[in-house]
């Protein structure tokens, strides 16, 4: 009877385990994998590239097509928001696999990080009050000129209005801000003349601030695109090739319909 008792009880706990490892196998099934995190590097101060809305959520061109990309790449969008001048610093270092953040593709920048296709077009323009002495972009630079520019600190408006004031073609002074809105309430407060911006966020914050205007005369014209780091040649290619396909669809350029009109 002793000698029955053990089989049985042996064939039941071997019933068990092997019940408990079929259980284990399926919960580790690829359906249930976690996905691989796609870090998004960005300023969320930049309407309507990337904004955080009302309901406390990322929003904007930005943030859409790069999580269309995650889709693409099979991976889940994780967004880091930061300073502007912190962003290529964060994808440089790797704490970030990607920025978007209305970049501009510069020779200065392609020094620390690579950059996919171009997504977008960019206009740099003039934010003033209504009641302004600067009408156009040459005033800036007439001889002798002595106005107050304010600038987000590592864009690119900050970028040109710094290198021409030190290449000696224009004798305007710079204010550099953290972030855009502070440059903005600057101009509101009589403190700077005028705010050098992209036409789209520039667009937003005149239409929230009363008493401000857009130049009619563009700054320039450049091109936005994702940067990465400089050893990550394949998701380099993985990102483009989603471009590629995410223009082709025309589902890029819904995105951005959606945000400018």
């Amino acid at each position: 009877m002793k000698r029955f008792l053990s089989v049985i009880m042996a064939a039941v706990l071997a019933f068990g385990v092997f019940s408990l490892a079929g259980c284990g196998s399926k919960e580790n099934t690829g359906d249930n994998k976690a996905k691989e995190k796609l870090v998004l590097a960005t300023s969320a101060d930049f309407p309507p590239y990337e904004f955080i809305g009302d309901d406390g959520d990322y929003k904007g061109i930005d943030i859409e097509i790069a999580q269309l990309i995650a889709e693409k790449l099979g991976r889940e969008l994780q967004v880091e928001n930061m300073n502007f001048n912190s962003v290529i610093n964060s994808v440089q270092g790797g704490k970030a696999d990607m920025g978007m953040s209305g970049i501009t593709v510069t020779e200065d920048r392609k020094k620390n990080v690579d950059f996919t296709d171009s997504y977008a077009t960019g206009v740099q323009v003039i934010i003033v009050k209504n009641d302004s002495e600067i009408k156009s972009v040459d005033d800036l630079y007439a001889e002798g000129a002595s106005y107050k520019i304010g600038v987000q600190l590592s864009t690119t408006g900050d970028i040109y209005i710094k290198d021409d004031i030190d290449g000696k073609k224009m004798s305007c002074s710079v204010e550099e801000y953290t972030v855009a809105a502070d440059a903005v309430a600057a101009l509101k407060a009589g403190k700077i003349d005028c705010v050098v911006i992209d036409n789209e966020p520039a667009k937003s914050f005149v239409a929230a601030n009363d008493g401000l205007k857009i130049l009619e005369t563009e700054y320039v014209t450049e091109d936005y695109a994702i940067c990465v780091a400089k050893d990550n040649t394949e998701l380099l290619a993985d990102i483009n090739k989603a471009l590629s396909e995410l223009k082709a669809s025309g589902e890029l350029q819904k995105v951005v319909d959606s945000y400018i009109k």
